[in-house]
C-alpha cells in the first residue's frame, strides 16, 4: 500500500474552475472520504489521482514520489465506479482475473488471488455465474473484488454504493468497512452522503466548488465544523442556524436572535460585538427548567424516526428543530421550555467559526 499526496491541484474546464489548489494527505492503509455535493469536483479529483485526465497545476505523488508523468495503468492504482462496468460476457471468476491475465500474471497466481477475495467477499458460490445472474449487491461485489485482486497500492471508489437500495447499502457499507480493516488497503471513496462518510472514513475531506472546507476525523468535522456550510452539510437533522447580533450584558456574552435572546454564560469569544451566526444541533437541546438558558418554543410538528421524535418548533420568529425520547408527550400547539448548554453552541463570524 502506499500513502498519497496532493499538492495544489487545480483543474478548469474553460472557465469553470473545477479544482483550486486542492492540497491533501493520506496516510499509508487509510480510508479517506472526499464528502460533498454535486458538482464540487470530489469525481474530478479522483481521476486526476488515477490518471484518467491531467491537472492543469499541481502535483500527486504516492509514497513521496510523483506520478503524474505516468499512464493510468503504470501508478498501480486499481478504481471501482458506480456503474459496476463489469464485463457482460465474462463469468465472474473472469471478471475478476481480468486484470491479472492482461498482465501476463501466472495462471496458478491468478487461480490463488480469485480464491482469496471471492472468500474476503463472500461469492464463492458465484464465480460460475455471468453479472445478468446477480443481484445489484453481487454485482457491487465483484466490482470491488476485480480492483481488490490486484493488491495495488491505493484503492479509488467513485460513489459504489449509490445505485444500491438503502437497506443494502447499510449492508455492504459495513463490509466494506471490515474489509477495509482486514487488507488495511489506502482507500479513497468518494460520497455526497454524509452517513457514508462519517461510516466510513478515518479522515473526511469536505469540499465545495473545487475548493477543501475542512478535512479531519468525523468526530472533529462533526463537533467542530470550521464554517456554517460544514455544520450544515454534516448532520441529520440539520443543524439550526441563526443570524443575529453578539452583544455585552453585564459583562456576558449574549445573542440576539430574531425574536429571541440566547445567554451564552461565560463563553470567551474573540469578538466584542457584532453579527454572528449560532449553531444548535437538535440533540443538543434539552426540554424543561434550566438556569443559564430557559427559552420557550412553540410546537408546530413531530416527525417520528423510530427511535426517537424530531420536534419541529417556533422559537420567536425562528424555526427550531430538536431531538426528543420516542415516548414524549409532546403535541403541535404545545409551548415547552427549551435549554442549551452555552459549551454546545457553535458560533461563527462572516461565516467561519470562531
Amino acid at each position: 500500500m502506499a500513502s498519497l499526496t496532493l499538492k495544489a491541484i487545480t483543474k478548469r474546464f474553460g472557465k469553470v474552475m473545477a479544482l483550486s489548489r486542492v492540497d491533501i494527505e493520506v496516510k499509508d492503509g487509510e480510508f479517506c472520504v472526499l464528502l460533498g455535493p454535486s458538482g464540487c469536483g470530489k469525481s474530478t479529483l479522483l481521476n486526476i489521482i488515477a490518471g484518467l485526465i491531467p491537472q492543469d497545476q499541481g502535483t500527486v505523488l504516492l509514497d513521496g514520489q510523483s506520478v503524474d508523468s505516468l499512464a493510468p495503468r503504470d501508478r498501480d492504482i486499481a478504481m471501482v465506479f458506480q456503474s459496476y462496468a463489469l464485463y457482460p460476457h465474462m463469468s465472474v471468476s473472469q471478471n475478476l482475473s481480468f486484470g491479472l491475465r492482461m498482465r501476463g500474471t501466472p495462471k496458478p497466481t491468478i487461480r490463488e488471488s480469485v480464491q482469496w477475495v471471492a472468500r474476503l467477499l463472500g461469492i464463492e458460490d458465484l464465480l460460475d455465474r455471468k453479472p445478468r445472474e446477480l443481484s445489484g449487491g453481487q454485482r457491487q461485489r465483484v466490482a470491488m473484488g476485480r480492483a481488490l485482486v490486484r493488491r495495488p497500492k491505493l484503492f479509488l471508489l467513485d460513489e459504489p454504493l449509490s445505485n444500491l437500495d438503502a437497506r443494502l447499502r447499510a449492508n455492504v457499507r459495513l463490509e466494506l468497512k471490515q474489509m477495509h480493516h482486514q487488507i488495511q488497503g489506502t482507500m479513497i471513496y468518494v460520497t455526497h452522503d454524509q452517513v457514508e462518510a462519517m461510516t466510513l472514513g478515518d479522515k473526511v475531506v469536505v469540499m465545495r466548488d473545487g475548493k477543501v472546507h475542512q478535512i479531519g476525523p468525523p468526530e472533529a468535522i462533526y463537533s467542530y465544523p470550521s464554517n456554517t456550510f460544514v455544520a450544515t452539510f454534516i448532520g441529520s437533522p440539520e443543524i439550526n442556524l441563526y443570524r443575529g447580533m453578539l452583544v455585552r450584558k453585564d459583562g456576558l456574552p449574549h445573542f440576539q436572535g430574531a425574536g429571541f435572546s440566547l445567554n451564552l454564560g461565560r463563553l470567551q469569544i474573540d469578538l466584542k460585538e457584532g453579527e454572528v451566526e449560532v449553531g444548535i444541533r437538535p440533540e443538543d437541546i434539552g426540554t424543561g427548567q434550566a438556569e443559564s438558558m430557559d427559552l420557550r418554543a412553540k410546537v408546530e410538528m413531530i416527525s417520528y424516526v423510530g427511535s426517537e421524535k424530531y420536534i419541529h418548533a417556533r422559537l420567536g420568529d425562528e424555526a427550531l428543530t430538536f431531538c426528543a425520547p420516542k415516548d414524549t408527550a409532546l403535541q403541535p400547539g404545545n409551548v415547552v421550555h427549551v435549554a442549551v448548554d452555552p459549551g454546545r453552541v457553535h458560533i461563527f463570524h462572516k461565516g467561519r467559526r470562531i
